[in-house]
């Protein structure tokens, strides 16, 4: 297969959507149906010690909910497909949001009880405002919901979608009988007594035919002709071009955990998904086809293998072919660098790879060299844009629980930051650390993972700071700045790369340093050039 072949057949995208919605428990199903596994974990209850494929830090485990950004790659009909399983839960919303710099394509997930959740709101704007292609999968059909019009109109005025639906629900909860795939016309039966297995789709391009009421009864299909016939005059007809330039969305109908509807989702899915799309950088649009190899870094995991301490940074190929063994600059250290063991992934599984294409997440093993945002090429300078970072939001001091530990938690602390998952800014005036998050959870995930990854206990202490804002002086020397910073002395601190950093105590303080030292700069974010 030639390279422009292999870059066609690539389709890499993201799945998106509020916590439980069933995002986690369809990226299982997409998996079960490539032949990826072979039994789907059960996601829905702690009681259950089997979990999905996908969640595999051990608090996920326990909490029943995704905090990490999975990568989970297979082969289905001969295209490859590449998925980012992103957590759903609104603290870990950072690590969605750089996924989606990574990502193609979207999936977004819908409760049909709950409907459009505020987290989705969010997620879905990023989507739109980056005219990310998005495809919304309706779940849990199963269930008792809304009315399937109810909850179209609701995707359209929350979302600002326009939406088209290619399957349909015929009933719902306990009248659930099946779907019509209108993309195939194909009616598919749903089978309570045989849940897990998958149903072949019955031909049906004609809904008059008498023998659908042989199939599914005379009311449920009086009612599926009323709606299909609703459909074709309310909602416009599927243009794939439309879909790719983010201008319409198809709509699917589903239950997730019982397999129902989710091999008609992906066979659509693989058909009209956008291969690897080009990207901006700094200076120039980077198309996939060219030759040169360029990527970026969108995510760092540590400690992947506690046995080895060892950090990957997650990177996504855009263009050229990514060979192993091959020296690469890493732009920002202006360094070259190459990697013996590039892995391909299945979840926390493994494997070292000879070569990648655009649209592959590719990690590498890293022993401090990349942080998020960073970017290989072959030798040209570009850094890619969009890959956001966030201002925290929550402020606490850390403590060392165990003083015979503090190795431990250094070196613990120090890996976990470079995730991203939170900030750690050293006071000037006494040294003592304290770690900004967006959201609160993220305490609880790094006290966890210090204990269970690297042997290190640590504790939390309240402290009043309203907003990090990084210090940006017009000129280092002058007398206003000096002054700025013997007055604020004791807020100010240093981030991990050396960088001063105000920690405001209320937007009051920050407002009254902005009049009284016009030349010194406060930005909310560190990168700022």
């Amino acid at each position: 297969m030639n390279f422009k072949q292999e870059i066609a057949r690539r389709r890499t995208f993201g799945i998106i959507s509020h916590p439980d919605a069933g995002k986690t428990t369809l990226t299982e199903k997409l998996l079960l149906y490539g032949g990826a596994i072979q039994e789907a974990g059960a996601v829905k209850s702690n009681k259950i010690k089997k979990s999905a494929t996908s969640d595999f830090m051990e608090i996920e485990r326990q909490r029943g909910i995704s905090v990490a950004t999975s990568v989970l790659a297979f082969i289905y009909k001969n295209k490859k497909i590449n998925i980012l399983d992103t957590p759903g839960h609104k603290d870990f919303a950072e690590d969605t949001f750089r996924t989606l710099t990574a990502v193609d394509s979207v999936i977004v997930v819908i409760d049909v009880a709950k409907g459009v959740e505020e987290q989705t709101e969010k997620l879905v704007e990023v989507c739109r405002m980056r005219q990310i292609p998005m495809i919304v999968f309706i779940n849990k059909l199963d269930r008792e919901g809304k009315d399937a019009f109810d909850l179209l109109d609701e995707i359209e005025q929350k979302l600002g979608l326009n939406v088209v639906p290619l399957t349909y629900p015929i009933g719902m909860g306990y009248d659930f009988r099946g779907i019509y795939n209108i993309w195939e016309q194909k009616l598919n039966l749903y089978d309570e007594q045989n849940k897990p297995k998958i149903s072949e789709g019955i031909d049906f391009t004609d809904l008059n035919q008498p023998v659908l009421t042989d199939k599914i009864g005379q009311d449920a299909a009086d009612k599926l002709r009323e709606e299909m016939e609703l459909i074709r005059e309310v909602y416009p007809s599927f243009d794939r071009e439309h879909y790719l330039n983010g201008t319409i969305q198809p709509v699917f109908f589903g239950s997730a955990l019982h397999n129902f509807g989710v091999k008609e989702l992906l066979d659509c899915f693989i058909d009209i998904a956008p291969p690897p799309l080009p990207k901006m950088s700094d200076i120039r649009m980077v198309h996939p086809e060219e030759n040169e190899l360029s990527g970026f870094v969108f995510k760092i995991h540590a400690n992947m293998d506690p046995n080895h301490r060892n950090r990957l940074a997650f990177v996504k190929i855009v263009s050229g072919i990514f060979k192993r063994n091959v020296p690469y600059l890493h732009v920002r250290q202006n360094k070259k660098l190459k990697f013996s063991s590039p892995n391909t992934f299945f979840a926390d599984k493994k494997e070292i790879i000879e070569e990648s294409f655009p649209g592959d997440i590719v990690g590498l093993p890293d022993s401090g060299n990349f942080k998020i945002g960073d970017t290989i090429t072959e030798g040209e300078i570009i850094q890619f844009k969009g890959i956001p970072s966030f201002s925290p939001e929550h402020f606490r001091y850390i403590n060392n629980a165990d003083p015979m530990k503090a190795k431990q938690l250094h070196k613990g602390i120090d890996q976990l930051m470079d995730e991203g998952v939170a900030q750690l800014f050293t006071l000037e005036a006494n040294g003592r650390k304290i770690i900004g998050t967006v959201g609160a959870l993220q305490y609880e995930v790094i006290q966890y993972r210090l204990e269970h990854e690297y042997g290190a206990k640590c504790t939390y202490e309240p402290i009043q700071v309203h907003k990090a804002c990084w210090v940006h002086p017009n000129d280092p020397k002058n007398e206003e700045y000096e002054e700025f910073k013997r007055i604020k002395q004791r807020y100010l601190a240093t981030d991990k790369d050396g960088q001063l950093v105000f920690l405001a105590d209320s937007a009051f303080s920050i407002q009254m340093s902005e009049q009284k030292y016009p030349s010194v700069k406060l930005h909310f974010t560190s990168e700022f050039n």
